[in-house]
């Protein structure tokens, strides 16, 4: 072999070294990325009772410690409470009763790395919402009284008194939640307050309420 060849050879040899350990200096061999964090979607979705608008499909989005990010990555979906809504190992959630429930997505090749989100269920299929009882007293006595909100639906009857939204005719003399009418704090005026229960475009009948400080 030629000085010129053998040279030349032991140059290329030194260059390829010189690659190589930049290479695993700076990316130690081109390690893959592994996922830093996950998010869960949609965000806040509501879905609701019965057998129509009652399911959810979740979707999860990673984000890996390079930066990268990757879609639908390999998870494990869980759900709680399971009374609330259940969840498929696809990610399907579909609806048991009335309530929240938080969806759990956990990384199949780290599952310490988890993404929440929070799902709703609502009472689908309104045909109307009654108020019992219709009247009541509040007074410094006995400052509360409870109405239930019971709503008919094409799928029965439902106990909607935790999720509708209430409304006092007059939160001076006294305010209304989640079924509980309470009279105000220092209030010195007699009156009557009528209280209504909705849920969408649903109003119900009219409780009537007196005021007696």
């Amino acid at each position: 072999m030629s000085l010129t060849k053998h040279k030349l050879r032991l140059a290329g040899s030194f260059a390829a070294l010189v690659t190589l350990g930049l290479t695993v200096s700076c990316t130690g061999f081109f390690v893959n990325p592994t996922i830093s964090s996950l998010a869960v979607g949609p965000a806040s979705p509501t879905i609701e009772t019965g057998n129509t608008n009652n399911t959810v499909q979740m979707t999860v989005f990673a984000t890996n410690n390079d930066g990268s990010t990757q879609s639908n990555p390999s998870v494990a979906w869980s759900i709680t409470p399971s009374s609330t809504a259940t969840i498929s190992s696809t990610g399907l959630v579909t609806s048991v009763a009335v309530g929240t429930a938080t969806v759990t997505a956990a990384s199949n090749k780290n599952p310490s790395i988890t993404g929440t989100a929070a799902v709703t269920v609502t009472v689908g299929c309104i045909q109307s919402i009654t108020l019992k009882p219709t009247s009541g007293t509040v007074s410094t006595n006995a400052p509360t009284v409870a109405i239930d909100a019971m709503a008919t639906t094409c799928n029965g009857a439902t106990d909607v008194t935790e999720v509708a939204t209430w409304t006092s005719s007059n939160t001076n003399l006294a305010t209304v939640s989640a079924g509980e009418v309470s009279m105000v704090t220092g209030n010195t005026i007699a009156g009557t307050v009528t209280v209504t229960a909705s849920i969408g475009s649903v109003t119900s009948n009219v409780a009537t309420i007196a005021v007696t400080p």
